[in-house]
Parts: structure tokens; sequence; C-alpha cells
């Protein structure tokens, strides 16, 4: 049943030239089963009587209504397509907004090619469904249900063949249905799969070439496509031994009715075109049958793209406080007592007892090995995550009661692998501030030390593919610098600089602070000990926190942090 409420929330908008569209099919199908009756009406009366007026008067009226009928059926074909492409695209734009304030946790749920394929595949197969609703679904069971009543209504002895033929028909359609949708939900997962691993190695291209494992790359690819090829054919495999099963149902019906109609005939209880009538009659429930087995196929499949589409739906959103509140000066950040643990890690902190604060015009550096939870604490500052422990403050206003839009509009941030856009430099910087001016673009350029771009017209490929690593992440310092955010947040951005780069780009920054917070996130004693302040983080824990001169003196980790990567053996000048 939900899964048709979510089908319903969409028709409902489109509910007037949808019932329209119903109307003009009923009348259509009202139609096409007039003809029979007509050709009835013409054997026995205009032909078997030799009475060429009434072949012209029932044959005249075959004709108009058969024009009527072609009317109603364009107006319903116009109908139902407007009408299924509209919902199609009202899904689809749900959806991608939906995927858009998915909070972050549902992205280790759902793949990249999971949701690739539910907005495309799994939509395109709803709009089909309401299409066929539409134009064949309402259709095939009037012209159907028609067809028995004016059988019924020409000769009920006959029509007991009609009963029998009709009742093992739906029988069969019934078992086949059941047989199918377990077949089609694994059909669905196994293109999730094929759609995960292209994406994957679009992503990774690079990488492939240069280890060579196009080979197993190749393998990989080759097992899925197999086990794709597997589910299409299991799922299409009911329905495919179903269309014979009912045409060879009602092929022994219009036997049936052809022995019973003879028998009639010779004891003067039916006439010729009552048995003309009723063998056209059963030939239009083939017809539609058939088509309502098609359909059947499509609805199999829509019901398991619909329960996709609802977990996406059912994924939970980034919430806002309903009375969040205003947007501090941001002049001062602090941590208290901060402790996160990621879902699914068995409770293994991330981050325990975390516990510092910095005002404008300051800088902070966060340090610590590989795994030390360094990151989280630029994702909980983001609020990609909320902490679940202690409380992290923006002027003593805790995160949790701000809106998560307007706080990330005050932190500018720069990841270790920035994503940059198809198209311009200039393009690409926009993202920072639409309105910058040209000087303003070029004073971000030469901060960031982006000497390599000698216009802003200059093309990025798509990822950014022509771009190197260092000139990836000084493009997208640049793209921060130019949105003067109170908070500039750096998450590792330097790492693909080299020391005289990073030198000048850390100079720069320090020497034009513009009021804000800095938050270096490193592993580099070098770019740390020009901060204000140093947190040093092992295995999520505080392991000091204080100047470079301070940690050299008591801290251990940064200790051996700063003699790794300098030779330092703890005596004399650093």
């Amino acid at each position: 049943m939900m899964h048709m409420e979510l089908l319903k929330r969409y028709l409902t908008k489109y509910r007037k030239p949808f019932i329209l569209a119903l109307v003009a099919v009923a009348l259509e199908s009202l139609c096409d089963l007039l003809g029979p009756t007509f050709m009835a009406k013409i054997i026995d009366l205009g032909i078997l009587k030799n009475s060429l007026p009434a072949v012209y008067h029932w044959g005249f009226f075959m004709l108009l209504f058969s024009l009527i009928g072609l009317v109603f059926a364009i107006s319903r074909n116009y109908l139902s397509s407007n009408v299924s492409q509209a919902c199609g695209s009202d899904l689809r734009r749900d959806v991608f907004s939906k995927i858009l304030h998915l909070d972050v946790s549902s992205f280790e749920h759902l793949s990249p090619g999971s949701l690739i394929t539910r907005m495309t595949s799994d939509v395109q197969q709803v709009t089909q469904a309401v299409n066929g609703t539409m134009r064949i679904f309402v259709k095939a069971p009037l012209t159907t249900i028609g067809s028995i009543v004016l059988a019924t209504s020409i000769n009920p002895r006959m029509s007991m063949v009609i009963y029998t033929v009709v009742i093992l028909l739906f029988s069969a359609i019934a078992l086949g249905m059941r047989l199918s949708y377990k077949r089609f939900t694994a059909l669905q997962q196994a293109l999730d799969t094929m759609n995960s691993r292209v994406s994957e190695y679009l992503h990774s291209v690079r990488l492939v070439k240069a280890f060579g494992t196009f080979a197993h790359e190749q393998q990989l690819f080759e097992e899925d496509n197999a086990s794709l090829e597997s589910s299409s054919i299991r799922a299409q495999m009911i329905i495919t031994l179903l269309s014979p099963l009912l045409t060879l149902i009602v092929g022994l019906g219009t036997v049936g009715i052809l022995m019973l109609g003879s028998r009639l005939f010779s004891l003067s209880l039916a006439n010729a075109g009552d048995i003309s009538a009723f063998t056209v009659y059963i030939a239009l429930m083939l017809g539609s049958i058939l088509q309502m087995t098609n359909i059947f196929n499509i609805l199999i499949r829509t019901k398991a793209s619909l329960r996709r589409l609802e977990e996406v739906f059912a994924q939970p959103s980034e919430e806002e406080p309903s009375l969040a509140n205003p947007m501090p000066k941001v002049t001062e950040l602090a941590f208290s007592h901060v402790g996160f643990s990621y879902e699914g890690k068995e409770g293994v902190p991330a981050l325990q007892d975390i516990s510092f604060h910095v005002k404008s015009a300051q800088s902070i550096a966060i340090i610590g090995p590989t795994g030390s939870g360094k990151s989280t604490i630029a994702s909980l500052l983001l609020r990609f995550h909320d902490p679940q422990q202690g409380v992290i403050t923006l002027d003593g206003f805790p995160l949790s009661s701000l809106d998560r839009t307007d706080l990330r509009r005050h932190i500018a941030y720069v990841s270790q692998n920035p994503a940059l856009f198809r198209g311009t430099v200039e393009e690409n910087l926009h993202w920072g501030d639409p309105s910058a001016t040209k000087a303003q673009i070029d004073d971000a350029l030469a901060q960031a030390q982006a000497l390599f771009v000698t216009d802003g017209k200059q093309a990025v490929a798509s990822g950014a593919s022509n771009l190197s690593g260092g000139q990836k992440q000084r493009l997208a310092l640049a793209r921060a610098l130019l949105r003067h955010s109170p908070i500039l947040l750096l998450d590792d951005a330097t790492s693909a600089l080299d020391a005289i780069t990073e030198a000048k780009v850390r100079s720069s920054l320090l020497a034009d602070k513009e009021e804000r917070i800095i938050i270096f996130i490193t592993q580099r004693c070098s770019l740390a000990r020009s901060a204000d302040l140093i947190l040093v983080l092992e295995d999520g824990r505080q392991m000091g926190l204080g100047t470079h001169a301070q940690l050299l003196e008591d801290c251990p980790v940064y200790q051996g942090i700063f003699a790794s990567q300098n030779g330092w053996n703890g005596h004399g000048p650093d």
C-alpha cells in the first residue's frame, strides 16, 4: 500500500487530465466493443437476408464509431504522455532534492551508483507505469469486461466458454505476478551493482592505468555483467512463458466457441453472426489480456522501483532546529569535552574529550598521525555529524541550535582532494563569490599562489583532469578566500604543494587574517608551528594543546612527529 501512496501523491497533482484520460480510454473501449455487435448485425440482417440497405445502415454506424474511437485514442495518448512525463519530472526533482539534503550517514547505506540507478532507471520505470496505466491498463480490463457483457447479451449459452477462458487467463496472470516480483527486485539490485562498478572505475581510471590492472577490472565487470544477465533472464522468463500460455488458453477458447457455436447453430439456437461476433470478442479479449500482461510486467518492476525510491525518501535528512538561533558574528569557536563515534564502528570513539577555543584573528593547527581524528573535527564543525558528547559553540551558541545552511555559509572549506567542475577557472572561483570582480579574483589567486592561471577563461576539464593535485588545491584555496568567511577551514589543503610554495601560501594567509579564524588540519610541523595554537591528536584523544615551543617541551607525541620530520633529537634549537 505504501508503494501506491507514493504514486498517488504525484497523480493527485494532475488528477484532472488523469481523469480525462481515463474517460477517453473508457469511451475508446466502448467504440471498439461496438464493432463486433455491428458486424453481427451486418451478417444476420444484411448478408444472410440479402439486404444491401441493412449492410449500409449498420456499416455506417460501424465506421462512425471507429472514427469516434480514433479521436478518443488520440486524446488518450496525448493526455497520458503529458501526465506521465510530468509525474516523472516531479518525482525526479523530488528524489534529487532529497539526495541534496540527505544526512551524510545516508551515503554509507546508499552508494552513488545505486542513487544514480534510482533517479534514472527507477523513476523512468514509474513514468512508464503511469503512462501504461492510463493508456492500456484501464482499457484492457474495460475491453475484457465489455466483451464478456456484450457476448453474453448476444448469446448467453455460448458465453460459458468465455467465462471459463477468463478464469484460466487471470489465474495464470496472478501466478506469473507472484513469481516475478522477487526476480525483478533482484534485477534492479544487479543493475545497482553494475552502475556502482562502472562509477568506481571512472573515478579511479588514472589509478587503474597507472597500475595496469585492466584485466582485473575487466574480470570484475564481467562478473557483474554476468550477474545482471542472469537476473534479467530469470526476471523475463516468467513473462516469456506466460504470453504463449495465454495465447494457448485463448486458442482453446476459440476452438470451444466454434464447436459449441456449430452445435447450437444446428439446433437453431445461435446465428452465424453470433458465432462471428463471439470469435471477434474472444480475439479482443486475447489482445487486451496480452496487453495487461505487459502492463503487469511493468507494474511488477514498478513496485520494486517504488520500494527503492521510498528507501531514498525514508533516509534521514539534515534536520534543523525549529527555533534556530540567529547566526552570531563569529568571534570565538570553542570545543568543550567533545566526543564522537561513527555509526557501525562498534562504539570505537573517533574523538574523546576534545576541548579548545580560538578567537578571531587567531589560527589553530590540528596535527596528528593518520586516523587520529583530525578530519572528524572538520566534519563536526561543518555539521556533517553532531557530537554525541560535549558541545561545539560559536560565540556561546551551540552549533546544534544554528541553521546548517547559514552556518556553512560562514565557513570556507578546502579539502585535501577538492572538487572542481568542468568549465573555466573563473566559473569555478565564482562558487566562492558569484559577484567577485576580476581584481578580487586576481587577488585571491595571488594569495593562493595560483600563478599558473594567466587567464580566468582557462578551461577546467571534467574532474579537473587537466590540473595537477597542487594546482587543484590552490584553485580551491582561492575559491575559499573569495568567500570572505569568518572561519577558514583547511583540511590538509596544502598537502600537494612543495615546501616553498606551501610556505608562501602560509605566510600570505597569516599576514592577512581579516579578523577570521584559520584552522589548519595538517600532518606537517612546518605548517603547524606557524599557528597561534596547536592541537595534537592521537587515536582520537587530545595529547597536547599549546604553542610549538610548549609542545616541544611537554608533548611526547608532538616531539615524535617533529623529530620524524626534522631529524630533531630533543636537544638544542628546534
